[in-house]
């Protein structure tokens, strides 16, 4: 199990709660779902909710939507589905390969190789999966605390991608150019024995140092930093050839001294099998309630027609992607999102593009937070956050292993102000594994062998630049979040939590460990997911019709991408035209308008969920 839970007696309660919520060590003790659906769609909810303490049967279908359906009293009426598109038309997003190519994730994940490529992964089906949890979560949580409506919640593939591709679309769609060349390339390198790599360095001096360790000419060590530095932001980094030589001039013994010697840190891809330790644990946080007892307010106390979350606070002190988007989704939730920030502001609110002056990608995770300046160096501010902790149901935080506690914000401490406050921490290794690199995206997924489940067994390993494993740990830590507040209101005490990239990763990569242990090849085949060019485009055949689709390719180059996709539909073949501008996604007929702008000019896209 993800972690040790205590019976324990909850304390009297100022008001009569559901029998379903006596005495539980966790979250989903005593629900029964049942669920049906194909594997791709199930299968993570399957495993999360289990580790969450459900009884949860599966009766496995070919294709069509998941259903999950609470069984029991109570909390237990509350039903979820999981579909492929919801927002595009049925027939543009049938399967992973159709959903992956229709929202424009092929586009993004193909910038680096300069053309669209598809995921190997089930990568939107998956995060789909994940906020399907979310979804039942939530609605058993507004439930538990009085509310009486949104018990039905329908997720979708579609939604979720857009949601994953949420800050590339909402900078395509920004009235200025972006900060960097949109060219293709980027790591990983290669050293002159064969070995492939990955390196990270925040700043611009470690990146120099590492460099010239090396012996690359300066100009390029220059001109290389601006693209590397944006790579997260841009899935691509045209970085000088003259770097790429310098590496492959290097032994990995010497790409490892200059990196020590510089301050970089760099890591070997590594096989996609046997990477971690027994596979990982059975699910990607953990749950820790505290000892204190916690003066829980009265039930009821929930608007009818509110969303979940709504009249919970939520605490968030994060950078980068994972925490910031963690609280996004709590925010989509109902829950009032307080962001904490240094003085000043969040220098990311200035990235470019920008509209109205406020950076387009900050926006797409920010959006509707409120923000609050706060020194946590100093003692002043410290206390202040203390104080802001002591009336909050959340504090989230995604700082370097150790920050927390040097500061006196660690669990402990924040546990003596307010007994009920749920703690999350969305880490990259969540201390699990020994001698690994810096918790970035990059380096947990060259560390994971994501590099490799990302690519069919024909193509090099190779991190995708897409930042895969901060938004799927991002959606981890949200999920965390609402277990945790659901355990609190059941059991009657605060609960520590913890995500990270590395469970991210593992989640991903769970269906190919699972294929290898069961005799099979843990990468996909070769040309697995490759889009076939059109005469004026590319589109991507569904994963059950690939071969007898790419057989044709002669034929389909002679069609446009509208003419090619209507011909194969007719004789009973799946494919959907690849998306390859983000910057037309506002007008692409297929979204039917589904994504507005908000009132800075900001392109949004919609919730991963819709509740009734």
């Amino acid at each position: 199990m993800c972690a040790s839970h205590r019976a324990v007696r909850p304390p009297e309660r100022s008001a009569v709660r559901h029998p379903a919520v006596i005495c539980p060590t966790q979250p989903l003790e005593g629900v029964h779902l049942e669920v049906s659906g194909p594997p791709a769609l199930t299968s993570p909810a399957l495993d999360h909710l289990r580790a969450l303490g459900a009884t949860v049967p599966w009766t496995r279908t070919h294709g069509g939507p998941a259903h999950f359906t609470a069984a029991g009293r109570g909390p237990g009426e509350v039903t979820a589905r999981t579909v492929w598109a919801d927002v595009l038309p049925a027939t543009d997003a049938v399967d992973e390969a159709t959903v992956q190519a229709a929202t424009g994730m092929m586009h993004v994940h193909g910038r680096r190789d300069g053309a669209p490529r598809g995921l190997a992964v089930d990568y939107a089906a998956t995060c789909a999966s994940v906020l399907t949890v979310q979804g039942l979560l939530a609605a058993l949580l507004g439930r538990a605390r009085g509310g009486t409506r949104n018990t039905q919640v329908t997720a979708a593939a579609d939604r979720a991608a857009l949601l994953t591709l949420s800050q590339y679309i909402a900078a395509a769609n920004a009235p200025e150019a972006e900060a960097v060349e949109l060219g293709g390339g980027g790591p990983p390198f290669t050293a002159g024995c064969g070995t492939r790599f990955e390196l990270e360095a925040l700043d611009p001096a470690p990146w120099a140092r590492f460099w010239r360790e090396l012996g690359a000419p300066e100009e390029a060590i220059r001109a290389g930093w601006r693209p590397f530095q944006f790579r997260y932001a841009t899935a691509c980094a045209a970085l000088p050839d003259a770097l790429h030589e310098a590496a492959r001039s290097a032994s990995w013994a010497r790409v490892r001294e200059a990196a020590a010697t510089g301050g970089a840190e760099v890591c070997r891809l590594y096989p996609l099998n046997g990477t971690t330790e027994a596979g990982g644990p059975e699910a990607p946080w953990t749950l820790t309630p505290r000892d204190g007892a916690w003066a829980a307010p009265a039930a009821g106390t929930v608007p009818d027609d509110a969303l979940p979350l709504s009249g919970l606070t939520v605490l968030e002190a994060g950078r980068r992607i994972q925490a910031p988007l963690a609280a996004h989704l709590l925010g989509l939730l109902g829950a009032d999102v307080v962001r904490i920030e240094p003085p000043g502001g969040d220098p990311l609110r200035g990235m470019p593009p920008c509209c109205s002056d406020v950076s387009a990608r900050w926006l797409a995770l920010n959006r509707g937070k409120r923000a609050v300046q706060i020194d946590i160096k100093s003692r002043a501010g410290q206390a202040e956050l203390r104080e802001l902790a002591a009336g909050a149901d959340v504090f989230l935080h995604n700082w370097a292993p150790g920050k927390a506690e040097h500061f006196g914000l660690d669990a402990d401490r924040l546990a003596s102000v307010n007994a009920g406050l749920v703690y999350a921490y969305t880490s990259g290794w969540a201390g699990r594994l020994a001698d690994v690199p810096m918790g970035t995206d990059f380096m947990v997924q060259a560390r994971t062998g994501v590099g490799a489940a990302v690519r069919p067994a024909d193509e090099d390993p190779a991190p995708s630049l897409m930042t895969l494993l901060d938004v799927l740990g991002g959606l981890l830590g949200a999920e965390a979040v609402i277990s945790g507040l659901l355990l609190r209101e059941r059991l009657g005490r605060g609960v520590q939590v913890e995500s990270s990239l590395l469970g991210a990763a593992e989640t991903l990569t769970a269906p190919a460990v699972r294929r290898a242990a069961a005799g099979g090849a843990a990468r996909r085949p070769a040309g697995f997911r490759s889009p076939v060019p059109t005469g004026d485009g590319w589109i991507a055949p569904g994963d059950d019709c690939a071969e007898a689709v790419r057989g044709r390719s002669a034929e389909l180059r002679q069609l446009t991408s509208r003419e090619a996709v209507g011909r194969l539909r007719a004789q009973g073949l799946s494919a959907a035209s690849v998306l390859t501008d983000l910057g037309a996604l506002s007008h692409d007929r297929r979204f039917g308008g589904a994504l507005p702008r908000d009132p800075l000019g900001s392109l949004v896209v919609p919730s991963p969920w819709r509740f009734a």
